[in-house]
């Protein structure tokens, strides 16, 4: 059981970013809906943390380093090997250390939807791949900056380290899973996406829609624009009550469009207690790509 919070504050950080012990991560990474429709444009946040980050982290790259290079889809879980020799170079996996990750804080660029959900990504990576010691920074980087904390240019780095730990497969589900799902009460479907992607009214995907029977809880719900800081727990469970996500005799699979936004979900799912969930790794890109699976829009449900 991990000692270090899922979620910690900018107040906790700055009191321990001197703590020999700490691993801190820039995981920004951007993305964008384009004007005129489709997949969006996703792009490394390496330059922008070259430009400025909390001083001491070091950047891991999500789209370029920790994701399978082979795979079709993108943000893919790579192989164990590729993951952990990448972290530990950055030096995570000491079983005397611990780390926070951070983002830009922004869930799309140019929006004003808040949420941590590039950072939520690498720290279930982190814990899929068997690391108990790791939380997000609530706010991330944003609200960092907003509160005149301090920025720096300089590179960090931290000695390389051996990352240790098991693989928890039942963190991950797959598309066979996903399918299985569909019919059983015991489980629980959660797409993360807007109410307008849920209802099939976007082009996002090869296909629009949400699978059959999953209910929605936007990711972006969870915090407050104007704060940065995620709602109060009484909130935050609200916008699952309704699902019967945490239902502690329930199984929950959260998923989205690229096995991002759905992290979010699934760390809110923890901090709520809700320890029974997976992350649906391939999401609508790999759903909606095999047309012999079904999809349900807003009209369907009715």
């Amino acid at each position: 059981m991990s000692q270090v919070p899922l979620i910690v504050t900018t107040d906790w950080l700055v009191e321990r970013l001197d703590d020999p012990k700490l691993r801190l991560i820039d995981a920004t990474t951007f993305l964008k809906r384009p004007d005129d429709g489709g997949y969006y444009d996703v792009w490394s946040g390496e330059d922008a943390y070259k430009e400025g980050h909390i001083p001491g982290a070091v950047f891991a790259d999500l789209l370029n380093d920790l994701s399978d290079p082979d795979s079709e889809f993108a943000f893919t879980v790579p192989s164990r090997e590729r993951f952990t020799s990448k972290m530990s170079e950055l030096g995570v996996g000491d079983n005397d250390t611990y780390v926070v990750v951070y983002d830009s804080g922004l869930a799309e660029a140019g929006a004003s939807v808040v949420a941590s959900d590039w950072a939520s990504r690498l720290a279930w990576q982190l814990q899929y791949e068997g690391l108990d010691e790791v939380a997000v920074l609530d706010g991330g980087f944003q609200k960092w900056q907003e509160e005149g904390r301090p920025v720096s240019t300089d590179p960090g780095s931290y000695p390389k380290a051996n990352f240790t730990g098991e693989r928890r497969p039942e963190l991950l589900a797959t598309k066979e899973d996903v399918k299985n799902a569909m019919n059983d009460d015991n489980v629980v479907l959660v797409n993360s996406l807007t109410k307008a992607d849920f209802n099939g009214e976007t082009d996002t995907y090869e296909r629009s829609g949400h699978i059959p029977g999953s209910v929605n809880v936007f990711f972006g719900d969870h915090s407050d624009p104007e704060s940065k800081e995620l709602h109060d727990d009484n909130k935050l469970r609200e916008a699952f009550e309704k699902s019967g996500a945490l239902d502690p005799d329930k199984k929950v699979i959260t998923y989205c469009g690229s096995g991002i936004a759905a992290t979010w979900n699934a760390l809110i799912l923890n901090k709520l207690g809700q320890n029974n969930v997976a992350m649906y790794d391939g999401s609508m890109t790999e759903w909606a790509a095999d047309k012999s699976l079904p999809l349900d829009t807003a009209e369907k449900d009715k």
